[in-house]
């Protein structure tokens, strides 16, 4: 028997196991499962031994880190959804956050389970037992897709403004298409915070009823202002310039709905705006959700400028 034959074939065979071990861990931020360690022939005694040595760390009963130090977030998802139960998957918040939402970091792990399954929570994880779960995607981190957890983080925010936010930053970043958004939603029968998403969703999607010029008169009857004007119409260095409200002395209001941010229309919007600007009159633009989450806050400019003008007005 040649024994140096047989020492450098158990040292190849080492060093695949280490580089398929590594391979998976670093598509999971860093850890692996258990199952997977047995799968790549790892067993108790060797993950014993890297442990004891310090090169792994153990972070929960199915979790083993391949390193040591702060879980990386990608990593904090995989262990959240391994822990929780075998059928469990990112939801909500959670469930966008492993899609590529950027700009919102949520404050606990939302997991959702089917009815069936035995499943644990853990510190940091918010879990709710559905009775199934049949739209789940498995590419990946095992999550919602992303017109559900959308819906889904809405009706868990701690307030309608962030339910508003988790509505459109899926959107503004193009994760979803506002028609995948809209059928989704019309699927859903029942809802925490059903008026307030549907209004929304509406506003993000330029759906039927959403808030606009319309409703804008409302509010400046509520605040003691004079009825404006809707779709009055200037003439600009392009030809004619459609605007949303205008008063009578000047005060032009924009009421910018979501495909305002779409394409070109940023563009075309600054243009008309600095024409009429420079016509001598003042352009304010509110975005159509702002009305939705801060009437106050907006009114209380339109208000302000209204009166400036009408003091400029008066003084000449």
């Amino acid at each position: 028997m040649d024994l140096g034959a047989s020492v450098t074939t158990r040292q190849q065979y080492v060093a695949r196991r280490a580089f398929a071990v590594g391979d998976a861990a670093e598509s999971q931020g860093g850890v692996v499962h258990r199952d997977q360690l047995r799968g790549m022939d790892v067993g108790r005694n060797v993950i014993r031994n890297e442990v004891a040595a310090r090169r792994w760390t153990v972070v929960g009963r199915k979790s083993i880190q391949i390193g040591s130090g702060p879980l990386t977030p990608v990593a904090r998802l995989w262990v959240a959804v391994w822990e929780c139960a075998t059928g469990a998957v990112l939801d909500g918040a959670s469930s966008l956050l492993a899609s590529g939402l950027t700009g919102f970091e949520p404050s606990v792990i939302d997991l959702s389970v089917p009815g069936q399954e035995r499943y644990r929570v853990n510190e940091g994880t918010r879990v709710t037992v559905r009775r199934q779960l049949a739209r789940a995607t498995r590419a990946g981190l095992p999550r919602s897709t992303i017109e559900v957890a959308m819906i889904r983080a809405a009706q868990l925010a701690a307030s309608d403004r962030q339910a508003a936010l988790l509505i459109c930053l899926p959107v503004q970043q193009r994760l979803t298409a506002s028609s995948r958004l809209l059928a989704a939603w019309s699927g859903v029968r029942r809802s925490p915070r059903r008026a307030h998403i549907d209004l929304v969703i509406k506003d993000v999607c330029d759906g039927a009823h959403s808030l606009g010029e319309l409703d804008f008169g409302r509010f400046s009857r509520a605040v003691g202002l004079p009825q404006p004007a809707r779709q009055a119409v200037r003439r600009g260095p392009s030809g004619r310039i459609y605007l949303d409200v205008r008063f009578h002395n000047g005060l032009v209001v924009e009421v910018d709905g979501a495909h305002h941010l779409v394409g070109f229309n940023p563009v075309d919007d600054a243009l008309r705006a600095n024409a009429v600007t420079l016509d001598a009159q003042l352009v304010l633009r509110i975005p159509v959700l702002g009305l939705r989450l801060e009437p106050a806050a907006f009114m209380t400019q339109v208000v302000h400028a209204h009166r400036l003008l009408q003091a400029r007005a008066t003084a000449w």
